[in-house]
């Protein structure tokens, strides 16, 4: 999961942007973690301890308030008893890593995924979305060709993962539906964690997300550089690295 938070923080400083060129630095004195990281660990505190999702989001979102929610999700979060919004964005997707990592079986997978996808984001495209990228990691980390995975998830969810149609239009559609196509492509098109995520970063738009799904996907393809994991680290608040690590004992690191 830390694959995801890396993406988020390398793309937090382009978000709403044009692409950058290919060559930028990584790492930047803007460069900031985001509500992708703090939902991310969120949803994978909540697991742990088989926690509300609703709950344990709201907790984390109000200990950082500023981290650049959507409106929509930054009044659901402050407002006790808000149910689902119908909400079709990325926001679902973005947070749901730590399942693909936790849960132990399939069936486990999509269940989880979709329930923390519709305490806020009902919408069936986010929910399918959240699925999907919680099923990509953790049959990656089963050991699954790539190849079929990526198959399985043009055949089970619908998405065009080939590059010359799902990497052209750009990163700015905060869609579940719009967002998956090229951040998964760019993880599966892409042969290290750095190309996949330079690759998703340069489509320019939402990239903080986007680079979030890409870097999720692309740890459990392709592992994370140390360095890249111990910057990451560094730029979280202590209460999310002692989230971080309860995560990764949980998962044997």
């Amino acid at each position: 999961m830390l694959g995801a938070i890396a993406g988020d923080i390398i793309g937090s400083r382009f978000e709403g942007h044009p692409c950058p060129p290919k060559d930028f630095t990584f790492w930047h004195a803007d460069c900031r973690f985001t509500d992708d990281s703090v939902c991310s660990l969120a949803v994978a505190d909540a697991f742990l301890d088989q926690a509300h999702y609703a709950a344990r989001l709201r907790h984390f979102v109000r200990r950082h308030p500023h981290a650049g929610y959507g409106g929509m999700f930054i009044r659901w979060a402050m407002t006790d008893d808000a149910g689902p919004y119908g909400s079709w964005g990325n926001g679902a997707p973005m947070r749901t890593a730590a399942i693909g990592w936790l849960a132990d079986s399939e069936e486990a997978v999509l269940e989880q995924a979709a329930a923390q996808a519709a305490v806020s984001h009902d919408h069936p495209s986010a929910v399918a979305a959240a699925q999907a990228v919680s099923l990509a990691i953790f049959c990656l980390r089963k050991g699954h060709e790539p190849a079929r995975v990526q198959q399985r998830l043009t055949e089970d969810f619908g998405y065009d993962l080939s590059p010359q149609r799902a990497l052209r239009g750009g990163g700015f559609d905060v869609s579940a539906a719009g967002t998956l196509p090229p951040a998964l492509t760019a993880a599966f098109t892409s042969e290290s964690w750095i190309e996949a995520v330079r690759t998703a970063i340069c489509l320019g738009g939402d990239t903080d997300t986007l680079a979030c799904i890409t870097g999720a996907v692309a740890e459990a393809l392709y592992g994370l550089p140390d360095e890249v994991a111990a910057q990451s680290r560094d730029h979280l608040t202590p209460d999310l690295q002692d989230a971080l690590t309860r995560f990764e004992r949980a998962c044997g690191r």
